[in-house]
């Protein structure tokens, strides 16, 4: 029985912002698994997809303790994003497709949490979300059922089995935009409650540099967002969010408590290239010492 796990795609990035481009390993499960390579005090497991060409990304991340499984894929997913001079606006396309996730080749996992790293509609069906509720507390990121491919270009749709979904889901996370697509709601309060009515019991909705608030059923709680020194790469940083937060949830930590964590996370990460790289006393660090920000709603 492990803590946490996470189940996503390893993709290839071309990341293109008005700097520089660069080519790199991306996905969810690339940011969550190199970012919580970094806190030695949880048990946590990663099963991903990807072709054979890209096999070197996985002997990475074993040769640094981290336990990974491995579903074979024809092909790895290819991610093409363009940033302006405002990180929080992206142009995206999908270059390449990798093979969704089945029920048979996840039935031997055991875990705490099951975190869903879906980067596009179809990497998980309704029934392997309804399988892994039987497994563990389930998490998923809303972006990636709200993307679907037609001609390389990537399509904002609705999630059209959202409503039975959540209620096997209990963490969601969705930015200001997700959540307007999925509710209908563009204020956070309004979209917050219709996703707690269908099901979710943590509702995360991020407002990037305005903070973020999580809500339980009971309470909006206000996460403030700590200024970065320097807006560098934000590719991941929804990602890193989620990873400190289940991280610190699975270790116990209250809902406060994990939202700032997972906030800190994610401006650290914002300030360089690549994943998270800090530790947990550069977490601490930047939640004492950054200036904070809280969302209004």
């Amino acid at each position: 029985m492990h803590d946490l796990c996470c189940i996503g795609h390893i993709t290839l990035d071309k990341i293109v912002t008005p700097k520089n481009t660069v080519h790199m390993a991306g996905g969810t499960a690339f940011y969550f698994s190199h970012a919580i390579k970094h806190f030695n005090d949880i048990d946590y497991s990663l099963i991903t997809a990807l072709a054979e060409s890209e096999m070197k990304e996985v002997d990475k991340l074993r040769s640094e303790g981290i336990d990974v499984a491995v579903m074979p894929s024809k092909h790895s997913v290819y991610f093409e994003n363009i940033y302006g001079e405002n990180q929080d606006n992206r142009t995206q396309r999908v270059l390449a497709k990798a093979d969704p996730f089945t029920v048979d080749y996840l039935k031997d996992i055991q875990a705490k949490i099951i975190h869903l790293g879906s980067l596009l509609a179809d990497d998980f069906s309704l029934d392997v979300v309804k399988y892994m509720a039987e497994k563990g507390l389930v998490s998923a990121d809303s972006q990636g059922y709200l993307r679907e491919v037609r001609d390389k270009k990537v399509y904002a749709v609705d999630w059209t089995e959202k409503e039975e979904a959540l209620k096997y889901i209990h963490f969601l996370k969705a930015n200001e935009h997700e959540m307007e697509v999925l509710t209908g709601h563009d204020d956070v309060v309004g979209a917050a409650l219709k996703m707690y009515e269908w099901g979710v019991k943590e509702v995360l909705i991020t407002l990037g540099s305005l903070g973020s608030v999580i809500y339980d059923g009971k309470t909006f709680h206000k996460i403030p967002a700590y200024k970065p020194r320097e807006v560098v790469d934000a590719t991941g940083c929804g990602d890193t969010y989620m990873t400190g937060y289940l991280y610190q949830r699975a270790k116990g930590a209250s809902i406060d408590e994990a939202g700032r964590f997972a906030a800190a996370m994610s401006t650290i990460k914002i300030e360089a290239s690549g994943p998270f790289s800090g530790s947990k006393e550069d977490v601490i660090h930047c939640m004492e010492t950054a200036e904070q920000k809280f969302p209004e709603i």
